[in-house]
């Protein structure tokens, strides 16, 4: 009986150090190599200065710039809270949210009709950072977001297609676009 418990300690001690520090090395390692940018965070730098994660969020308000979608971990996309609502479809309190957020989407789009409002414009996603919104939500932010810069919609529209990514690998999910990038883009343009 003392021998087992003995072998039992030393097994779940090399299993302590095992995991807790050799394969969180061996992780870092991978991220290092294999990872992009040696797996540290991609940062999104204009003029010189880091303006965010491009990984995370950010929250725009202004009419001349394109809107992300809204977030469930506290005001700003706070990383610390990421998390969704964790409310059901068709809980009346999460509809009532998705509710308002369309009537006010619909006041700075009054050339949109309520169906065509996108869902992924109205809806926070799991994590609540989502940075991309689809090809569709931003097609639908053209008009305002040239109207508020005084650009042509075809300049606007050609930054979206410059900044779209395609799916993974050319197949897996859908085209995105991601915010912060494409709002980085139209300042460099009107610089």
């Amino acid at each position: 009986m003392k021998s087992n418990l003995l072998k039992s300690f030393r097994l779940t001690l090399v299993f302590c150090v095992f995991f807790s520090v050799f394969y969180i090395l061996v992780l870092w390692l991978f991220a290092k190599v294999a990872g992009p940018n040696g797996g540290n965070a991609e940062v999104a730098v204009l003029d010189g200065k880091v303006v965010g994660g491009a990984n995370v969020g950010q929250n725009f308000t202004k009419d001349i710039y394109f809107w992300g979608r809204p977030s469930c971990a506290g005001d700003g996309y706070d990383a610390t809270s990421s998390a969704g609502s964790n409310k059901a479809t068709t809980n009346p309190e999460y509809l009532k949210e998705v509710e308002s957020r369309i009537d006010t989407f619909l006041v700075k789009h009054p050339y949109l009709k309520r169906e065509e409002v996108p869902a992924d414009i109205v809806t926070a996603s799991a994590s609540g950072l989502d940075p991309d919104i689809s090809v569709t939500s931003a097609y639908v932010q053209v008009k305002r977001v040239a109207k508020a810069r005084g650009m042509s919609e075809e300049a606007v529209k050609a930054i979206v297609e410059k900044v779209k990514q395609g799916p993974l690998l050319g197949m897996f999910g859908p085209s995105k676009v991601n915010v912060l990038k494409l709002n980085m883009a139209l300042d460099e343009k009107a610089d």
